[in-house]
C-alpha cells in the first residue's frame, strides 16, 4: 500500500527520497562497447543471438520488411499514428532557431550559424515490448532539425523480426535507415561504427540500465540527450480532484517499471486516504498488476502538505519528469513552477496525453535532472558555430586593448599577433 507523508512531521530525507538504481553494469558494458569496436557486425550478431536468442542473416531492415510491416498494422492505428505525427511536428516546427548577425559597427561582422548535426542515431526499446511512440517522439524532431540522416536501432525479437508498429512509426516519421540491434552493443555500433551500421554523431532514446551505461561511456565520442532513469511521475492535486482519476493517472507510470515512482502531492488528508483507497482497488485490474504494485509499494508516497503553495514548493525540489497540476485553476501556480519535464494543466490533462498524443516530447530529463535539463527537441540535433570578420582598420580600433589583455595574461604571442597586423610597414 502506497504510503502517506505529512510534511513537516516526517524526516524531509523520506519526502525527498529517490529511486537510486543499485546494478552496477559498467564493467559488462565496457566489454561489450570494446568488442564491437573490434569485430564489428561479426560481434553484432553473436551478441544478438546471445541476449536477443536471434539469429540473424542480416543487420538492416529491408524496404520489403517496412512495406509489409506497414500492411500489416491496422488502418485505425496507422491513422492514429499519422495524427500523433502531425501534432508532434506542429509543436516541434516552432522550435526551429536561425542564426544572427551583428554589424553595428564599421569594419566589424560577427554572426552564429545553426546546423544540424550531420547523422542522428535513434535508439527504440523493442523485444518484449514495442514503442511506436518513442519513435515518433525522437525522430520527428531530428527531420525537422534538418538532419541529412536519421539511422535507428531497435533490438529484434526472437523470430528476427522488428514490430511492425515500430517500423511502421519509423516510416512515417522518415527514418532513414532501421538496423535489428538493441542493447549496450547497438549504441557502441552507433558510436563507433561497423561494416553495416554508420557512426553517428548524436545518440537519442531511452533503454534499460545496459543502454543507459553505454550511452555514457560513449558520451565524448558522441553526443547524447539525457541519462534517463526510472520513470516517474508527481501530481499535485486539491480537494476536489478525482480519486479515481488521480489514482490511474499514479498507476500510468507505475505499470512501466518496478523502479518507477509515482508520487501525490496535496493539501488535502481526505483527498490522500481516497487516492491511496482508488490505488487499492485498481492494481488488481491492471493486466502488469504485479510491476504497478511493486512500484506503488516501495516508490511510491503521497505527501501531504499544508497549502498548495508548499506542494508547490516540494515539487520544484523534486523535479519530477512528469507533473500534473489536478487542481481548478492550474494557470495560477504554472510561473511557480520551476523544475519539471513536463507540465500537464487541469484536471482533463493526463500525462497519457504527452506520452501519445498531444504534441509535446515525452523523452523528459528524470531523477532530478529537470533542475538543469530539458526535454528532447529540435535543439539537441543541432550545433552552433560562430563567425567573425574584422577590416584592418577595425581591429587597428582596439588592437592596442586586445594586446594589453593578452599580455596579462602573459601571453606575449597573442599579443604579437594582432600588433603585427596594425603596425605601420617600414
Amino acid at each position: 500500500m502506497i504510503r502517506i507523508l505529512e510534511y513537516g512531521r516526517v524526516a524531509m530525507d523520506e519526502i525527498f527520497a529517490r529511486v537510486e538504481p543499485k546494478s552496477d553494469v559498467s564493467g559488462i558494458v565496457s566489454g561489450i562497447i570494446e568488442t564491437v569496436r573490434r569485430d564489428g557486425d561479426a560481434a553484432l550478431f553473436r551478441y544478438t543471438e546471445e541476449f536477443d536468442k536471434a539469429k540473424l542473416s542480416a543487420l538492416r531492415v529491408t524496404k520489403e520488411e517496412i512495406d509489409a510491416a506497414v500492411d500489416a498494422v491496422s488502418p485505425r492505428f496507422l491513422a492514429v499514428l499519422r495524427t500523433a505525427a502531425d501534432n508532434i511536428r506542429k509543436f516541434h516546427e516552432k522550435q526551429v532557431r536561425s542564426g544572427f548577425i551583428i554589424n553595428d559597427e564599421s569594419g566589424i561582422l560577427m554572426g552564429q550559424k545553426i546546423i544540424p548535426v550531420d547523422r542522428a542515431g535513434l535508439y527504440v526499446p523493442g523485444g518484449t515490448a514495442a514503442y511506436p511512440s518513442t519513435v515518433l517522439m525522437d525522430a520527428i524532431p531530428a527531420k525537422i532539425a534538418g538532419c541529412p540522416e536519421v539511422v535507428m536501432v531497435t533490438p529484434p525479437t526472437r523470430d528476427g523480426a522488428v514490430a511492425p508498429v515500430i517500423l511502421a512509426a519509423a516510416h512515417i516519421a522518415g527514418v532513414d535507415k532501421i538496423y535489428k540491434v538493441g542493447g549496450a552493443q547497438a549504441i557502441a555500433a552507433l558510436a563507433y561504427g561497423t561494416e553495416t551500421i554508420p557512426k553517428v554523431d548524436k545518440i537519442v532514446g531511452p533503454g534499460n540500465a545496459f543502454v543507459a551505461e553505454a550511452k555514457k561511456q560513449v558520451f565524448g565520442k558522441v553526443s547524447i540527450d539525457m541519462i534517463a532513469g526510472p520513470s516517474e511521475i508527481l501530481i499535485v492535486a486539491d480537494k476536489t480532484a478525482d480519486p479515481a482519476a488521480v489514482a490511474a493517472d499514479l498507476l500510468s507510470q507505475a505499470e512501466h517499471d518496478r523502479l518507477a515512482s509515482a508520487v501525490l502531492v496535496t493539501d488535502s488528508m481526505e483527498l490522500a486516504k481516497a487516492v491511496q483507497a482508488a490505488l487499492e482497488q485498481q492494481i488488481p485490474t491492471l493486466s502488469r498488476a504485479e510491476i504497478a504494485r511493486a512500484s506503488i509499494d516501495n516508490n511510491g508516497k503521497i505527501i501531504v502538505a499544508e497549502s498548495l503553495s508548499a506542494a508547490i514548493d516540494i515539487s520544484n525540489e523534486l523535479a519530477p519528469e512528469h507533473l500534473e497540476l489536478c487542481v481548478d485553476t492550474p494557470f495560477d501556480y504554472l510561473d511557480a513552477i520551476r523544475h519539471a519535464g513536463s507540465i500537464f494543466l487541469g484536471k482533463n490533462c493526463p500525462e497519457a496525453l504527452g506520452d501519445y498524443m498531444a504534441g509535446p516530447n515525452h523523452t523528459l530529463p528524470t531523477s532530478g535532472t529537470a533542475k538543469f535539463a530539458s526535454p528532447l527537441s529540435v535543439d539537441d540535433f543541432v550545433k552552433k558555430t560562430q563567425y567573425t570578420y574584422f577590416t584592418r582598420e577595425a581591429l587597428a580600433r582596439i588592437a592596442d586593448d586586445v594586446a594589453f589583455f593578452a599580455e596579462q595574461e602573459g601571453l606575449e604571442a597573442h599579443a604579437r599577433s594582432v600588433r603585427k597586423r596594425t603596425e605601420e610597414k617600414a
